[in-house]
């Protein structure tokens, strides 16, 4: 008989689903215990990811670089559009109320402005209204607009000219809280989160409002993202659209408010919002974002151009005011009414405010590093002091030597002149390099490391190093005639042919370069017409190791080999280099150190630094003064005689060409009255140029001295030096009113004492003839 099935007992099924249960309970509490802890210790790591940032350095600002402050005054040789051109590389924009620092209005002849507040480190000059009258090329006058008193001098804001970034392309100009326009932090109260000082770092209450303005409207016109939230997404996370990030956003928000309290986060905020693009630079802020949009700082911005700002943080691409004005317009304008509705505005000023233009600035890219050959100069020059880190986080403020209207006409001449050189058979691929200073102080006020100037590459101003060829002639001749007793300016030497030991069992015959033997000829005729030949034969008898320490008083720091062939320049300098040793002969034997800085500042600009101007005796005066006036010698009948078809002959300027073996290298150093400036002319794979000195690098000096030079050469005599009327042909003295009588210096008691065969009536009150300057 077959068994039928047992039931099973309620008490039985009770068991087996307790059973069921205590297994299930014994496997969901571990998970939950250990999600718990996953989440206890994520949000531990997110705490201490924020906190670490947070109230660490929050960021790196950028070191600003400006170029040399103009500075006006009546009489300043500078035409109405030179103003302008200035105005406009300041992003001053044009204004007929001049509503705001850097704003400007013309009017007929005459130019209004209102400057811009700047920090110079030693110097706090504060914004100002003035009138500038032109005539004849010149500032006429100068007034203080508010008051109508005349301005002796008017310091204008230097040009930024570059920066040092940190890794990350950003930039920014740091804000306080409570430094910050009312009108800003309303504007965002309305529009971004009107809860602010009410959430806990996310608003339900905000996120329903932002639904329903958005339904009604049609359109996206607010958004449910917190200020603390879009903190959050700035400061700590990527623009990634994912539900982790949602979530990641939403924790962190709670641990920033739970952390900091809400004025902390919001100066924050006013600090980190991304608002614009400048080339590959990110705008981040309010404080740089007002400079980029509206050229001046954010305390003096209107109504309108503040609600313009508020407008960029729903969208910086968007509502671009220079690319998208409509959107921008549109978008300002609703900022304003929502800060009308919540009572921040009257009916009336919303509208009036409504009614104005966007008034952006104009011009872009402010913080492009324009001249990168410079910059480069003044990085290698900071680094001797300063740390990368500081120079690229610590928001320096570095106000250079550089005149960007020298630079600007420099990088045109080297474009024109360069073109015009490549003419010429076998002188294609040229490159140039050049250096200009201020003659009286060693500033360097423009440089140039190749022919393409917005070249980062390489810099051949500083790195190029290449034989100088009879540049180094002044310098065999400055250290001959610092021995008086047996070189002066008319002491006859031998031109001709000779072979030297260069090296134990080598011969070394030098040549001059029309392959010509000129025969006995005066010291200063020698160096006029660059003769190798007699050249050679000072050098030799004074020493080359005199000759090489001259060198080293002149600033020249590279060993240099002590072989004859030094004597004609074989020796390799950069430009920078031959600019110093230069810069002595400029400075009438009187070393300046070659500098790009004028001043180092902190980021509320306290001056951290100066660099005063700082002068040693390197070699004799009376020397120098006499290798002077023999290389007026060289610009006037000599070598560089081309100069004078550019210039006025009553410059009276002062230089020398260089010219090396096929051609190689072709140089020009010479200054005027005001400038110093040194040129290079070659070709990268060291191939002929077809140019000696005077055919190439001297038309490059010249088209550009042209152009910035206005004072003339003045050499003063030092003390021990005595002029004299002296017969060119023989050497002897002579009546000045004889035919061929020169007047040439010499230091006392060194020059002729015995006349030739034309002499002056009265001998004897002539005899020492005094020094006519």
């Amino acid at each position: 008989m077959a068994r039928r099935p047992r039931k099973t007992t309620p008490t039985i099924r009770r068991r087996k689903t307790q059973s069921h249960f205590a297994w299930l309970k014994h496997l969901i509490l571990p998970a939950i215990l250990l999600a718990g802890f996953g989440l206890f210790s994520y949000v531990g790591y997110l705490d201490y990811s924020v906190r670490e940032q947070f109230e660490g350095k929050r960021w790196s600002i950028p070191a600003r670089v400006y170029a040399n402050p103009v500075e006006l005054y009546t009489g300043y040789p500078f035409t109405s559009k030179n103003l302008e051109d200035l105005l406009l590389q300041l992003h001053y924009r044009q204004d007929d109320q001049l509503n705001g620092e850097g704003s400007y209005h013309i009017k007929g002849g005459q130019i209004n402005i209102r400057t811009r507040a700047f920090n110079f480190g030693d110097t706090l000059q504060n914004s100002q209204k003035v009138s500038i009258n032109f005539s004849g090329g010149a500032i006429s006058s100068m007034l203080n607009a508010e008051n109508g008193t005349d301005l002796a001098i008017l310091r204008m804001d230097p040009i930024q000219i570059g920066s040092f970034y940190p890794t990350r392309k950003e930039d920014r100009i740091l804000i306080k809280l409570d430094e910050t326009p009312q009108q800003l932090l309303q504007g965002l109260f309305s529009t971004e989160d009107r809860d602010f000082y009410k959430h806990f770092g996310l608003s339900p209450k905000g996120i329903i409002r932002a639904i329903w303005a958005n339904i009604k409207a049609g359109g996206m016109v607010q958004g449910g993202s917190t200020i603390t939230q879009q903190l959050v997404k700035n400061f700590f996370l990527t623009s990634e659209r994912s539900l982790t990030r949602k979530v990641n956003e939403a924790l962190m928000s709670f641990i920033l408010e739970y952390r900091y309290s809400k004025d902390e986060i919001l100066e924050a905020y006013l600090n980190e919002i991304f608002l614009g693009q400048d080339g590959a630079s990110a705008v981040h802020g309010f404080g740089l974002a007002s400079e980029f949009y509206f050229g001046q700082s954010l305390k003096n911005l209107s109504l309108p151009q503040t609600a313009t700002l508020v407008a960029l943080v729903r969208g910086p691409s968007f509502y671009d005011p220079r690319k998208n004005p409509e959107r921008a317009l549109e978008r300002r304008n609703m900022v304003l009414d929502s800060m009308q509705e919540e009572g921040y505005l009257t009916v009336q000023q919303a509208a009036e405010a409504k009614h104005e233009a966007l008034n952006v600035a104009a011009v872009t890219h402010r913080s492009a590093n324009r001249y990168p050959d410079f910059i480069d100069l003044v990085k290698r020059q900071l680094k001797q002091e300063y740390k990368e880190e500081d120079l690229t986080s610590e928001g320096l403020r570095i106000v250079t030597t550089l005149d960007t209207r020298v630079q600007d006409t420099l990088e045109a001449a080297i474009a024109t002149k360069l073109k015009q050189l490549e003419k010429s058979p076998k002188s294609d691929d040229l490159e140039s390099a050049a250096i200009v200073t201020r003659r009286d102080s060693g500033e360097i006020v423009a440089l140039a490391g190749g022919r393409n100037a917005a070249s980062t590459g390489f810099n051949r101003a500083l790195d190029a190093v290449r034989p100088i060829g009879s540049l180094i002639k002044p310098v065999v001749y400055l250290t001959a005639l610092e021995y008086p007793d047996r070189y002066t300016i008319t002491t006859p030497v031998s031109d001709s042919e000779m072979e030297i030991e260069a090296e134990p069992g080598k011969l070394w015959s030098p040549k001059n370069y029309d392959n010509h033997e000129h025969g006995v000829v005066a010291v200063h005729t020698a160096l006029a017409n660059s003769y190798n030949l007699a050249t050679v034969r000072i050098g030799m008898d004074i020493g080359l190791g005199r000759i090489a320490n001259t060198l080293k008083n002149m600033g020249i720091n590279r060993p240099v080999d002590q072989y004859p062939s030094l004597l004609l320049g074989a020796s390799p300098l950069t430009p920078l280099e031959v600019t110093q040793m230069y810069q002595t002969l400029a400075g009438d034997g009187f070393a300046t150190p070659l500098r790009s800085i004028r001043a180092v500042n902190d980021a509320n600009g306290k001056a951290l630094q100066s660099y005063p101007f700082t002068v040693r005796q390197a070699v004799d005066p009376a020397a120098t003064f006499i290798t002077n006036t023999i290389m007026q010698e060289v610009m006037r009948s000599g070598t560089g005689h081309s100069a004078y078809n550019y210039m006025p002959a009553d410059m009276a300027l002062v230089g020398k060409t260089g010219t090396t073996n096929q051609l190689r290298d072709s140089w020009f150093a010479g200054f005027s009255g005001d400038y110093l400036s040194v040129v290079w002319v070659g070709r990268d794979d060291n191939k002929p140029t077809g140019h000696t000195g005077g055919s190439g690098a001297l038309q490059i000096w010249a088209e550009m001295m042209r152009q910035i030079s206005k004072k003339p050469v003045s050499l003063v005599p030092p003390d021990n030096v005595e002029m004299k009327w002296v017969d060119a042909s023989s050497g002897l003295l002579s009546g000045e009113n004889c035919p061929g009588a020169v007047l040439y210096p010499y230091v006392e008691g060194s020059g002729p004492n015995q006349y030739g065969d034309c002499a002056p009536d009265d001998k004897n009150s002539l005899l020492n003839n005094l020094n006519p300057f």
